[in-house]
């Protein structure tokens, strides 16, 4: 089991360790940071986050047994108006825990802060179309496909498309019943 805690100026070093390149970079981030990640770049991201009327809240993800940060998530583009946030820059760090379920612990523990604690009504993300773990993974936890941004990201000289995903709030207390 995990736990969410705010990223802080800390756990900035760490982040940029699990950065090895910069098409890992525009999977992780779209087009938030450059490569390579530096201390100013996460400083800027962390200078309006995490306060009681931000737009933006960037977590940390903390193994509860080995109390390790094993990974980074943040929920962005928070409306209060529309009652609306966005998921993003979702990554487990450490690879010892790829491919066990971290991934949709995360998601759903930003979903419950989106939709409990924030009382919003829809949560969306991106992900590249290639990725296919991570669209099982976010499927998994409810989401469903909205749309197809064809070539939305350059890589190189090749162009990724991005499968936008969505969950309503009544999709998530459904499943999250279960």
């Amino acid at each position: 089991m995990i736990e969410l805690a705010y990223f802080e100026r800390s756990d900035i070093e760490q982040l940029i360790s699990w950065i090895p390149s910069a098409s890992f970079t525009l999977q992780w981030a779209g087009p938030a940071f450059q490569y390579p990640l530096t201390v100013s770049q996460l400083e800027n991201y962390l200078q309006n986050a995490n306060k009681e009327d931000s737009d933006t809240y960037i977590y940390k993800v903390i193994d509860q047994h080995t109390k390790q940060v094993i990974g980074h998530i943040s929920l962005g583009r928070v409306d209060r108006v529309n009652k609306s946030a966005r998921i993003g820059k979702v990554l487990v760090g450490s690879s010892q825990y790829r491919g066990k379920g971290i991934g949709a612990e995360m998601v759903k523990a930003v979903l419950a802060i989106a939709f409990e604690e924030m009382q919003l009504h829809k949560v969306t993300l991106g992900v590249f179309d290639f990725n296919a773990s991570a669209i099982r993974c976010y499927e998994k936890v409810g989401f469903v496909q909205e749309g197809l941004l064809r070539d939305a990201r350059k890589n190189g000289d090749e162009y990724w498309n991005l499968i936008e995903m969505g969950i309503l709030e009544d999709e998530w207390r459904m499943n999250h019943k279960k």
